[in-house]
């Protein structure tokens, strides 16, 4: 098991993942009654734990279940709730399907992104937030709405983005 983890990020910035982390991902694992079938299971925990899944942590977890660091990584980048990038505390989701776009999502996207100054898809420098698009939540009497971890805000007039943003900057 590493010591510590320096893991380099799309920003170049190699950041210290501790041993600790390691060592609960290693007894949840050591919990389970069986390691057959679980990868999935093991993955939730460990994104979880670390808040993402980085090459060498998937490396980890296909040690410790006997299958190779390809299978994991597939699945990794199969199921679009995995990531291997850091994501924030506070993941912006705005919808932009039809309905939503129609009604205004991409000026509420773009006032997200002149607050926060970041681009789809990134997160802030101190990884409080993460905005990202998504094509429909199935909410389109709501539109447009935008879901921030799991409280959906609807009917969002661009003006209201940095009220809602200062309900998560306490």
């Amino acid at each position: 098991m590493p010591e510590e983890l320096r893991v380099k990020e799309k920003n170049n910035l190699e950041k210290p993942i501790p041993k600790e982390h390691y060592e609960k991902l290693e007894d949840y694992i050591d919990g389970l009654p069986s390691l057959e079938g679980r990868l999935i299971q093991v993955l939730h925990h460990a994104q979880d734990i670390f808040g993402y899944l980085p090459r060498d942590v998937q490396l980890f977890i296909a040690r410790r279940l006997g299958v190779t660091g390809a299978k994991v990584n597939g699945v990794v980048t199969f199921y679009t709730y995995f990531t291997e990038e850091p994501r924030g505390e506070y993941v912006i989701n705005v919808c932009t399907g039809t309905a939503c776009f129609v009604k205004g999502a991409n000026k509420i996207l773009e006032e997200f992104q002149e607050k926060l100054k970041i681009s789809v898809g990134d997160t802030t420098e101190d990884r409080k937030f993460t905005l990202k698009d998504v094509r429909c939540v199935g909410a389109c009497g709501l539109a447009p709405l935008i879901v921030i971890n799991d409280k959906v805000y609807g009917r969002v007039k661009p003006e209201e983005v940095e009220g809602i943003l200062s309900e998560y900057q306490q």
